[in-house]
């Protein structure tokens, strides 16, 4: 038995413990077992070694703390309430209730203190990654050797779960070849997974490897060891080269006398008789539930006056600064408020239908490389792919270990890591990040734009080759069910540009858009410039007419990206031998367009004209809530094929005749 009242930090340690077996009890539901073993440790870090304001969660100079295995959330509510950050017992009372501040998966925006969205595993890890990445750069771009402005680290608590993860183990090779010193990662070794012991299924010896991945490793045998754990911390703190691992010992559902070291305690309730006798174990009065020690109780005024003590000095640091260095210093403010910088899009180049064709991919190269003088917050790259996708920012430095200022990011063949870094550099602040890889390998990274979307994190996604006109890469490179996948993320912005000044258009929207991720489509090919005096309509508004016959259009073709010329071609050729009035409508966006006011929608897709017809280098669903029961849609309902681009559209109908033969089809019937 331990004795809960020998000192406050065990009796903090067993009350954190016994708050989240209740918790998971009184909701029926939850994971009691790695909240328990994971208490000492946790404490230890919120107690002892975490720089933070619990009145204020978003201090730029806080420590990160993400936990990467979101089911623990009952533990990191605890620590929230405990020290101080505005959640009450009634909020753990409410666990994983509708409408409460306590989800079943830590949510960012839901609840103060929580950094990220959690629960997808090996997620928090690389937004961690992301996290340091920023730090790193701010750091580098704004301190001065008199005056120090961004000085934190970024810790993560992870399992055994997270690790198995290729998006865990991406970020890690990464985090190890930056040599990100202040990003410490907190290994729960508790052997235990769902199934059961790790041994099933993970048997690699753990330190080994991330020191082969150049990471300080530390492991601290017992995880009830406090001294052991704050020394393991410290000596990652203290590592200015490396990240660092401390790998800890510990045993999921620690006390439980018939579920401690079993499956059983991950992911669900003990059971009430359970409970009593793990309080027992502890020491711990055994009713009533949620019961917290008076003592305990002083943490959070503790830490808040630590906290505002802390901000306090760095604010007189900062305010020194600001006289010494005012330029940089209203450039921080900016950065770290998310404001674009004065005349940010002042160079983005216009496009006349005199200018030779230009593929959509280079256009974007062109308008990225003409806004990121203007706006030093920009950061990006791509997934060893930047000499395609035209990601890189001429003239500046790559993000390396020896030139943490650059703004160029290798991510080096990791998509997925790459999707959830850019989310933890965002979530961080005081970068706008973008990243970029073909649109057919958006399905690696799908995970990381499905939380970015959740979080509504403004990110860049740079989509290239983005249709069977990729050509003779054949199938595996040509996306034929990706827009229509990508468009089914709720919140994501999904845009396919038909020219360079859409290309143009749409990267001025997604850096002005602050509350939704935005995935751009370009092409490879390239496509003519089209006539901007012949745009009727909004383009912020997702849609707008290219060919306007009004409400005495027989048809209305609607396209993207690069069917938008077949289209225009289509129509002259409709109206001119077969005698059918055409309006094209361009529709870089369905989401922007839905949103659109429902006055414009009906003007650029008037009801007076039910025939329509839309043209898209890919599957077909979601059209027919645009073309309606009287309409159609010439899409691609299979995988393509190696051959010329050009040859690949023609034989899958992607073309001016099979759109003319569907639309006669179309009016005819």
């Amino acid at each position: 038995m331990v004795d809960a009242t020998e000192n406050l930090d065990q009796l903090t340690v067993n009350t954190l413990r016994t708050l989240c077996m209740d918790a998971v009890q009184k909701a029926n539901s939850g994971h009691p077992g790695a909240p328990m073993g994971l208490a000492p440790a946790a404490y230890v870090l919120f107690k002892k070694c975490l720089k933070h304001n619990p009145k204020n969660p978003a201090w730029i100079d806080r420590d990160r703390f993400v936990l990467s295995g979101g089911h623990v959330s009952s533990l990191l509510y605890s620590l929230l309430y405990l020290f101080g950050y505005g959640l009450t017992l009634d909020d753990l009372k409410n666990f994983r209730q509708w409408g409460s501040r306590t989800p079943g998966h830590p949510e960012y925006g839901e609840t103060p203190g929580v950094e990220t969205t959690t629960g997808p595993l090996g997620q928090g890890i690389a937004n961690a990654v992301g996290m340091a990445i920023a730090e790193s750069h701010l750091a580098a771009r704004f301190n001065k050797t008199d005056k120090t402005v961004i000085d934190h680290h970024t810790f993560c608590m992870c399992g055994d779960g997270d690790l198995m993860e290729g998006v865990a183990m991406e970020a890690v090779s990464l985090a190890g070849h930056l040599g990100l010193g202040k990003l410490i990662l907190i290994y729960d070794d508790n052997q235990i997974t769902i199934e059961g012991a790790t041994d099933i299924a993970f048997t690699e010896h753990v330190a080994d490897k991330f020191s082969a991945m150049n990471w300080h490793v530390t492991e601290v045998e017992n995880g009830n060891d406090l001294d052991a754990i704050e020394a393991a911390i410290q000596a990652g703190k203290q590592e200015q080269d490396r990240p660092s691992l401390i790998k800890i010992r510990t045993h999921i559902a620690y006390g439980s006398p018939n579920k401690q070291d079993t499956a059983d305690a991950h992911g669900a309730p003990l059971g009430e008789e359970e409970i009593r006798l793990t309080k027992k174990f502890y020491g711990m009065p055994e009713d009533p539930s949620f019961y917290v020690p008076e003592p305990v109780t002083a943490l959070a005024d503790q830490a808040v006056t630590d906290g505002e003590n802390a901000e306090k000095a760095w604010q007189d640091v900062f305010l020194s600064y600001k006289e010494a260095y005012p330029k940089e210093a209203g450039l921080f403010v900016d950065a770290v408020s998310g404001f674009l910088t004065k005349d940010w899009d002042r160079e983005i180049p216009e496009f006349s239908v005199s200018d030779d064709p230009v593929a959509t991919r280079a256009a974007s190269g062109k308008v990225l490389n003409a806004i990121a003088p203007n706006l030093p917050s920009l950061m990006g790259g791509s997934a060893d792919l930047a000499p395609s996708n035209k990601t890189y920012l001429n003239g500046a430095a790559e993000f390396q270990k020896n030139s943490r200022d650059g703004r160029n990011i290798r991510f080096g063949v990791r998509e997925h890591a790459m999707g959830a870094i850019l989310s933890g550099m965002y979530l961080h602040s005081g970068v706008r990040p973008y990243g970029g890889t073909f649109l057919v390998f958006a399905d690696y990274m799908r995970p990381a734009i499905r939380l970015a979307a959740l979080m509504k994190l403004p990110v860049i996604y740079v989509f290239t080759h983005d249709s069977v006109a990729v050509g003779e890469d054949g199938p595996t490179h040509q996306p034929v069910e990706h827009l229509a996948a990508l468009r089914a993320i709720p919140g994501l912005h999904v845009v396919r540009p038909a020219d360079a000044n859409e290309t143009a258009l749409a990267w001025k929207q997604a850096l002005t858009t602050t509350n939704a991720p935005t995935a751009l489509i370009l092409s490879r090919q390239k496509l003519p410039i089209l006539d901007v005096s012949k745009r009727n309509g909004e383009f912020q508004y997702g849609a707008y007419t290219l060919r306007d016959k009004g409400n005495d259009a027989d048809l209305i073709l609607i396209a993207t990206g690069s069917e938008v010329h077949i289209s225009l071609k289509a129509a002259e050729q409709l109206e001119s031998v077969h005698g059918i009035k055409t309006s094209v409508v361009s529709m870089p966006s369905w989401e922007w367009f839905d949103n659109a006011p429902a006055p414009y929608r009906d003007r650029i897709l008037p009801s007076s004209v039910p025939r329509r017809l839309a043209v898209e280098a890919g599957i077909a669903m979601g059209w027919d809530k645009y073309v309606g029961q009287n309409g159609a849609v010439v899409s691609i309902e299979r995988f393509g094929a190696s051959a010329p681009g050009g040859e690949v559209l023609k034989n899958l109908g992607i073309c001016v005749d099979n759109v003319v033969k569907q639309a006669l089809a179309l009016v005819r019937k």
